[in-house]
């Protein structure tokens, strides 16, 4: 099956105020603007460091103990996932799209590490954050280009 090699983006840009990375998105601001011009290897790369980043963040936070009714309920509830991804990253999508809307994550067969916040909508901020601090991390370390002149 091949991957479906589409744009993450949200409809939340902050590259056109100036950000590297996308507050929504995550990407960098070069690929939010050359993303259409990006052959699918390029797409697929950029998709891939995405669900890394996600699913580091989400094995830190939960346990998948029933990956079946987690599928079964992200589709009752029609919550937009990507059938491709690791699981831990469609809790990510599930918390983004329905935070406030859902009681427990034991109702999708999800329990939460020792420790974690239990206001899901509290815990859907705290992985958004760490998802950009990771993303402008990586940013920062891989791709910017430092420009050092000499007097």
């Amino acid at each position: 099956m091949t991957r479906s090699v589409k744009t993450p983006c949200i409809g939340v840009c902050s590259t056109v105020f100036g950000d590297e990375v996308c507050r929504g998105c995550k990407r960098f601001q070069n690929e939010v603007i050359d993303w259409n011009g990006y052959e699918d290897s390029q797409k697929t790369a950029v998709l891939t460091r995405l669900e890394s980043l996600k699913t580091q963040i989400m094995e830190s936070k939960i346990s998948i103990v029933n990956k079946k009714l987690l599928q079964n309920q992200l589709d009752t509830l029609d919550i937009k996932y990507a059938i491709d991804d690791n699981p831990f990253c469609w809790v990510f999508d599930l918390l983004r799209q329905a935070s406030q809307s859902i009681d427990s994550l034991q109702d999708f067969g999800i329990v939460l590490q020792d420790g974690v916040e239990n206001n899901l909508f509290e815990l859907k901020k705290v992985i958004e954050n760490e998802l950009f601090s990771l993303s402008e991390a990586h940013f920062q370390r891989y791709f910017k280009i430092e420009k050092h002149y000499r007097a």
